[in-house]
């Protein structure tokens, strides 16, 4: 197949706008709410691709409360999702941050509708990840918006950011969607017209000139063309070089595009919305941790820390830089290669994960970013996990999809067993010896699994027990969706800790403006998204929180942005 050329979009050039916003992921929607409240504005990508991190994610946003999920029926009470912000932050972000956020969503998600062609719906059932919490949701407050038809970019469609997937047929699959095609072996009758209804919208789009998108794709591509209807240029393969700074605010900066430096001038301010420092492995190893060796994020390939070294190099805080939207994930078949995430395949029954000494050491269903945090946990403590494998039967290679890209019972790839990333065996012993750890400790780890299976319950992690767990586990199977005894042929993959964004950085108020070393705010200087310091501290709270905060603060600071009382 012959790769279409990428449009190379507006020619950078000297020019005065009222918000230059660097990053086309959320930054999308600090453009628009420039746009909405009357402001001109330019957006700059450092890549080939408009979406960034965005247009590879899952595309659910957490962003309660907002009228969708009152529209639809969910529980959006203010005090409730106070309560749970404030019960998993505790003292580690700013509360006047995740109130602002809480305050500013449902204008946000409205400004989204009003702004683009975007429809968005609620992913009832997809739960909070700590609904234990106070507050806390077992049905979720996460939603997404429907499949969107790309189509409607015209000319620009080629400049949209490829999502982590190619479907072998065109189906736009919502995060929806995916649990149930999951589970198509077993619960056929929730998957199968699933399966059709997007396999028809897919297909049938072709014949009406329409391409569906889903998940990160389409809240890009809806993104996208609301700045292309209200007439807001994107420059491709344009780099921040250098802020400008006069009377100590932020006046404007010096972009470079194919060699080329231009001068833009921001009479309102300086937007930092170009995701984290994910591929500057040096920056990791001193922030975060020394294990981290290999670059094996799933982010966008330009995020490198340009808008936190931006900032940082004019004086800006930063905060919160040792952690990550950590997510556990298959080892690349190459160097250079992205990972294939780990989601509902680490609750499903019939598998669990040891470190270097054949051990279980977590609950393998948690949600991703505690996987990675107790990761690092250990090796701070001087006794790291070392590999890991996620250690499976033939029953479940039989019953689920694997990794986005093996159909319930495809082969593992040969290429897998070559590169080393996969073994199978008859048995326990066997494939503790492939895998390289103590054969006694890892029988042993299994005889216990098998007994927790056959009760149905895990005392030592206690799988299962929280309903976001339950979630990704198989409802067919009982007394417990997560668990069942391995039988058979047995298979092993290794596992690496990959994560989906870095979620430390610059330091910013309430208003989305950036705080310098002394808490003051820079004037003209804005951060949002994986740019600023997470909203949440050191937690997740739910499906979309990374992409949800990026998208309110957008509308933030347009808001902040248009007022001369606070900019």
């Amino acid at each position: 197949m012959v790769d279409k050329k990428i449009p190379e979009g507006p020619k950078a050039h000297d020019t005065e706008v009222d918000l230059l916003v660097v990053g086309s992921g959320t930054g999308m929607a600090a453009a628009l709410g420039a746009v909405d409240r009357g402001l001109s504005a330019l957006v700059i990508e450092k890549t080939d691709y408009v979406g960034g991190s965005t247009a590879r994610s899952g595309g659910a946003f957490w962003i309660p409360p907002n009228h969708v999920l009152a529209n639809e029926g969910a529980r959006t009470e203010k005090e409730d999702i106070e309560a749970y912000i404030g019960s998993l932050v505790g003292g580690d972000a700013p509360q006047k941050r995740w109130q602002a956020f809480i305050d500013h969503g449902a204008d946000a998600v409205s400004m989204l509708e009003r702004m683009t062609p975007m429809e968005f719906f609620w992913a009832k059932g997809y739960s909070d990840y700590h609904p234990e919490n106070p507050g806390g949701s077992a049905v979720g407050r996460s939603c997404e918006c429907k499949p969107f038809n790309a189509a409607v970019l015209g000319e620009e469609r080629g400049r949209l950011r490829p999502g982590v997937m190619d479907a072998p047929i065109p189906m736009p699959v919502t995060g929806a969607d995916y649990k149930w095609m999951n589970l198509m072996v077993r619960t056929p009758v929730r998957a199968m017209p699933r399966i059709v209804k997007r396999a028809t919208q897919g297909v049938g789009g072709l014949a009406l000139r329409r391409e569906y998108v889903a998940g990160g794709q389409a809240l890009a591509a809806g993104m996208f063309a609301g700045l292309l209807q209200h007439g807001v240029p994107v420059w491709t393969r344009t780099s921040l070089t250098e802020l400008i700074i006069e009377d100590g605010a932020v006046t404007g900066a010096k972009v470079t595009q194919d060699g080329q430096t231009v001068t833009v001038k921001a009479r309102r301010g300086v937007v930092l919305a170009a995701g984290g420092y994910d591929h500057d492995m040096e920056m990791r190893r001193k922030y975060q941790s020394p294990i981290l060796e290999k670059d094996v994020t799933l982010a966008s390939d330009g995020n490198t820390g340009d808008g936190i070294k931006a900032g940082m190099n004019i004086g800006a805080g930063i905060a919160l830089m040792e952690e990550s939207w950590w997510f556990p994930a298959i080892e690349p078949l190459s160097e250079g290669e992205y990972p294939q995430v780990l989601l509902a395949e680490r609750s499903l029954p019939g598998s669990f994960i040891v470190d270097r000494h054949g051990k279980r050491f977590i609950n393998e269903a948690i949600d991703y970013m505690s996987f990675g945090q107790t990761v690092l946990k250990r090796a701070a403590s001087g006794d790291p996990v070392g590999d890991m494998w996620l250690v499976f039967d033939q029953k479940y290679r039989d019953r689920y999809m694997f990794a986005g890209v093996l159909f319930p019972g495809l082969p593992i790839p040969k290429e897998w067993y070559d590169a080393g990333i996969a073994v199978r065996g008859d048995d326990a012993a066997e494939i503790g010896r492939k895998i390289g750890v103590p054969v006694d400790a890892f029988t042993q780890t299994f005889t216990d699994f098998q007994q927790a299976g056959y009760l149905g319950e895990d005392h030592e992690f206690g799988r299962g027990n929280s309903a976001y767990d339950r979630y990704y586990g198989d409802p067919t199977v009982a007394p417990n969706a997560n668990l069942r005894p391995l039988e058979g042929k047995l298979y092993a993959v290794k596992v690496v800790l990959s994560d989906l964004g870095t979620c430390g950085g610059l330091t910013a108020d309430e208003h989305g403006r950036v705080l310098a070393k002394d808490g003051s705010p820079i004037k003209g200087l804005y951060a949002q998204g994986n740019n600023a310091a997470n909203v949440f501290g050191r937690t997740y709270p739910g499906a979309g929180a990374t992409i949800g905060q990026g998208l309110v603060f957008g509308k933030i600071i347009a808001d902040t942005a248009a007022s001369a009382d606070v900019a």
